[in-house]
């Protein structure tokens, strides 16, 4: 259980989320000063500022025996994590954001912020596996080629028409219909061997997205692995049919994905030196070739005790 002095140090991402930043900051102050706490609210008014404001609040707990809390979607706890996983802190998560899949798999209080942090004061550590690339952390998944390409006009789409679920989801079945240039991965590792075509590889850690969207290895991460799904190329009314089985939770039993689990896995591509990797939903440049692993060392997630993690259906 999280100490009852440990002060707290909160990383709110104003970006993040469908309501309004300043009551969601009002709600987390009302609700810890009502419950006599100690802490401190770092606020990202800008994007840049998320890396160095994470590490600050990862140097204070470290020193004064504190917990981070962060609070915002997927893409904002991806980058907190790069921070608290090697400084080893306790560490709470108040999802904001779209789809919220380590949240929601972790049962984490959703919603109402102020309610949610005072869940997280009687809070117990618990474990939690991360996945690594080239030395950078993801809990949900890492991927490369069409669905950075995704996520990218994605995001153009929720800044024009809002941040909701069916906002995303049109903005992909648009993104399916347009030309995509093919993946030449040359893997190595606790996977297929060779030179595979393919036009996306997604490396999943979380057991709720990948049960959702029926891929028969997500019990894997549970027992220390990560999942690999590799799309060979198909034609464009093909992939929408693909994403669709994907939405009804059938797209393991597609003949052109190949899934596996695996522990460590190399991926090279020829004549490439970068590549884009989406971690999280946020969109990165790294060197190639790709070392994924499960990460040595877990996270110190704070789960509130009437925690009821979230079922596939």
């Amino acid at each position: 259980m999280l100490a009852a002095h440990a002060p707290l140090f909160i990383v709110l991402n104003k970006a993040s989320g469908h309501g309004d930043a300043s009551e969601v900051e009002q709600s987390i102050r009302r609700s810890l000063d009502d419950a006599g706490r100690t802490f401190r609210i770092l606020r990202v008014d800008d994007p840049s500022q998320l890396g160095e404001l994470a590490d600050q609040a990862v140097a204070l707990a470290r020193e004064q025996d504190g917990a981070v809390i962060v609070v915002g979607g997927d893409g904002t706890i991806n980058a907190v994590t790069q921070a608290v996983l090697p400084g080893q802190v306790p560490f709470g998560v108040l999802p904001q954001g779209t789809f919220n899949f380590f949240g929601r798999t972790h049962g984490l209080p959703q919603g109402d912020a102020g309610k949610g942090v005072r869940e997280l004061l009687e809070a117990d550590e618990q474990p939690a596996q991360a996945g690594l690339v080239n030395g950078r952390a993801f809990l949900v998944n890492a991927s490369l080629g069409l669905y950075p390409s995704l996520l990218e006009q994605r995001e153009g789409a929720k800044q024009q028409f809002g941040r909701h679920r069916l906002v995303a989801l049109g903005s992909g079945l648009r993104t399916l219909l347009q030309r995509f240039p093919r993946l030449r991965l040359r893997m190595r590792g606790d996977a297929p061997a060779g030179e595979l075509s393919a036009m996306t590889l997604v490396v999943g850690n979380n057991r709720l997205q990948l049960e959702k969207i029926g891929i028969e290895q997500a019990s894997a991460v549970e027992r220390g692995r990560l999942v690999g799904i590799a799309v060979r190329p198909v034609g464009r009314l093909s992939l929408v049919w693909m994403a669709i089985r994907g939405l009804l939770g059938h797209l393991g039993d597609f003949d052109r994905v190949d899934s596996f689990a695996f522990e460590e896995l190399t991926v090279d591509l020829p004549r490439r030196r970068r590549i884009k990797v989406a971690l999280d939903g946020e969109i990165c440049s790294l060197d190639l070739p790709l070392r994924f692993s499960v990460a040595p060392q877990s996270l110190r997630l704070l789960v509130p005790r009437n925690a009821e993690p979230e079922q596939a259906a």
